[in-house]
């Protein structure tokens, strides 16, 4: 069988790659080509359907003219459609983030339905025409789904270019990475706060009386690169049939070079199979959301950190990223953040993994956007806004790493803003960045005193 590896490497390209709409197009125009052929007899031989002159009568001269121009308008939008991803992916790359690509562009259903739309109304365009010129009569059941077809092409062309138009907005891109990353949070957290354990300590060995040294260690082979995914149960399923416990060495995310250290292997490993258990481990080139709801995190971050460079500029699209920032951060903070043990069904350890934790979650969204926002007023108030809004609804176990974000804030407005004025502004917490009510719900007791509202 194919290792797991490989079979989650396949569904991941294949999830991203635009070429399948066409082919499955292919496909489906040939089983549909048969399905038209037994309804067309069908139709005749119930009499609801002439075969000569059919739903319009057309002639031979006609359907030729109608099929040409039904081919190129598919073909001309299937080109146009490929065209524009180009630039999109260009756009996007420049304006927000690289990342952007693999995780929203090429996975998007809406535009490689369309393609695929568009591949099927030109096939069957082509294959219509093909049999007009084999056959002594106008097959005007097909002809006229191909005039369906080729309207239904037309529409959807429309369709591209709106929602092109409105998929490259900064304000979608945002939405769309942090409804990706609420779904693998969710996913990799289902547990709510008080669920299931919160205690998350460090990998040890000894902590359920494993031994200091590992009894081996498995090493990568092939090509280095990044840490996909897991496949968890099979890991666990392995070791405790060996009898063993897995550590696994890197994080999901992370980098991986050749002959580096992969599994730590405790107990009986002399019934492991070194390549089993390698075919356990995704690799790849680029990090993926599947397992690693950080990468959703990071994603925002980068599109807020290119924001607020100078060749930008452009804090109010910070602030968007922000928006979704604390969405998926409340969400972390609600949830259990399971330990770093999977265990079988005794409660006996079987994989131990390096999995991020809750100051983690909160460094990656403050720290950069704090530092490169410095000196902003929107920054500086939406993320105060954030705290204050965190604060309000998470629970008391999760407020210190909040209260230091907080702390660092009010340092950062004290060296940036030299004048008094500013400096209070800048301590008012905003869910729009600036131009928002002061005062808001929740927040009137941390606005400055000198703050009045006329």
């Amino acid at each position: 069988m194919m290792p797991w590896n490989r079979r989650y490497s396949l569904a991941s390209y294949l999830r991203s790659a635009l070429w399948v709409a066409p082919v499955l197009a292919v496909v489906v125009s040939m089983a549909v080509k048969r399905l038209s052929e037994v309804l067309a007899a069908w139709l005749v031989a119930g009499g609801v359907y002439d075969r000569r002159t059919g739903f319009w009568g057309i002639d031979e001269t006609e359907a030729h003219s109608l099929l040409e121009r039904i081919f190129t308008l598919n073909l001309s939008c299937l080109v146009f459609a490929f065209g524009s991803m180009l630039v999109a992916i260009q756009v996007a790359s420049g304006q927000y983030t690289p990342r952007v690509i693999a995780t929203t562009l090429l996975r998007d259903r809406v535009i490689r339905l369309i393609v695929g739309l568009f591949a099927f109304g030109m096939l069957w365009a082509n294959r219509t025409l093909i049999e007009l010129g084999q056959m002594r009569e106008v097959p005007q059941l097909q002809v006229f789904l191909a005039s369906i077809f080729g309207l239904a092409s037309l529409v959807a062309f429309i369709v591209l270019i709106d929602y092109g138009a409105r998929s490259l907005r900064p304000v979608s891109l945002v939405q769309r990475v942090g409804q990706q990353g609420m779904a693998v949070i969710k996913q990799v957290y289902p547990a709510l706060l008080g669920q299931a354990r919160t205690h998350r300590p460090q990998p040890t060995a000894d902590a359920d009386g494993l031994p200091d040294v590992p009894t081996r260690v498995i090493y990568h082979k092939g090509k280095s690169a990044i840490v996909l995914a897991l496949h968890l149960d099979g890991l666990a399923g392995a070791a405790q049939r060996a009898g063993c416990v897995f550590e696994f060495a890197p994080q999901v995310g992370d980098f991986v070079g050749m002959d580096e250290p992969l599994f730590y292997v405790y107990g009986n490993a002399g019934a492991i199979i070194d390549d089993r258990v390698r075919g356990m481990v995704a690799f790849g080139a680029e990090r993926t959301m599947e397992q690693d709801p950080m990468f959703a995190f990071r994603i925002e971050v980068d599109i807020a950190l290119k924001a607020l460079s100078a060749a930008i500029n452009d804090p109010t699209t910070a602030v968007l990223v922000i928006d979704q920032l604390q969405r998926m951060l409340g969400m972390v903070g609600k949830r259990a953040l399971h330990d770093n043990k999977i265990r079988d069904g005794s409660g006996q350890p079987r994989l131990i993994l390096r999995t991020p934790n809750w100051e983690d979650y909160v460094h990656m969204c403050f720290r950069e956007i704090r530092q490169c926002g410095a000196g902003s007023l929107q920054i500086e108030r939406r993320l105060r806004a954030m705290v204050q809004q965190l604060l309000a609804t998470l629970p008391a176990q999760r407020h210190p790493a909040l209260h230091v974000e907080r702390e660092l804030l009010d340092l950062e407005v004290q060296r940036e803003h030299m004048f008094k004025q500013d400096s209070a502004l800048a301590r008012i917490p905003d869910s729009q960045g600036l131009g928002g009510a002061a005062g808001a719900p929740g927040m009137r007791g941390h606005a400055p005193a000198a703050q009045t509202r006329h």
